[in-house]
């Protein structure tokens, strides 16, 4: 059943409420999920949301009034310092803060990643996959033996990166799988964080026909 202490405020394409979802089941805690349309978004949730985006957790307090987040990784770190289950940084400051260094490197590798998808010209679709390959050449540098990005544990830069890879998934192998030649171990990083159940139920069930319409929708090259 959800817990009415907590209400992820979603859309179900944002990559960014994924990050939150993936860490809200890693560790097991219940949530109710209400959907927005960002299209046409509702008083009640402008009236919430400071920037006007997802997610919002709203967090409800016993006697007083409901307590909102904004910012993915604010919700992330929230979770992580106030809830049980697996902890998702090292303890180690050093190590947790180079984990953080390449949560934010995260930011421009997801732009370029989407802008190359929704791309409606050659030049700007090339521009952006070559500017993405060159994000991916260097986590290939970072990453070791894994399966996860620190290692055998998953942890909060891969709840970081699972949402971007997932797209990947979906598009044409034969657009998608040169982009990770020659990154043997980011190609099996991409590959355990899809089969990661957290990652999986993060989503839909027909997230994938829903970012193909989303192609479609906005006549990128990549639309099928």
């Amino acid at each position: 059943m959800p817990d009415p202490s907590l209400t992820l405020i979603s859309h179900p394409l944002c990559p960014f409420v994924q990050r939150a979802a993936i860490v809200l089941l890693e560790k097991n805690v219940p949530f109710e999920r209400i959907n927005v349309d960002l299209s046409a978004k509702p008083d009640w949730f402008l009236a919430l949301s400071p920037t006007g985006k997802v997610p919002l957790l709203k967090v409800h307090q016993t006697d007083e009034e409901d307590a909102i987040l904004f910012e993915s990784m604010v919700i992330c770190e929230y979770l992580e310092e106030t809830r049980g289950g697996a902890a998702m940084y090292p303890e180690d400051a050093l190590l947790r803060a180079r984990q953080r260094a390449w949560i934010e490197f995260a930011t421009q590798t997801l732009a370029d990643g989407w802008q190359f998808l929704n791309a409606t010209d050659p030049v700007t679709a090339d521009a952006k996959r070559a500017a993405f390959r060159d994000r991916l050449r260097k986590l290939e540098a970072e990453l070791g033996s894994g399966p996860y990005f620190a290692g055998a544990a998953f942890g909060m830069v891969d709840a970081v990166y699972a949402p971007l890879f997932r797209y990947f998934a979906i598009i044409d192998p034969a657009v998608s799988q040169p982009i990770f030649e020659g990154f043997p171990r980011v190609s099996a990083w991409r590959a355990a964080l899809a089969a990661r159940a957290s990652v999986g139920n993060a989503v839909v069930e027909d997230y994938a026909d829903r970012f193909s319409a989303h192609l479609r929708q906005h006549q990128a090259l990549l639309a099928a």
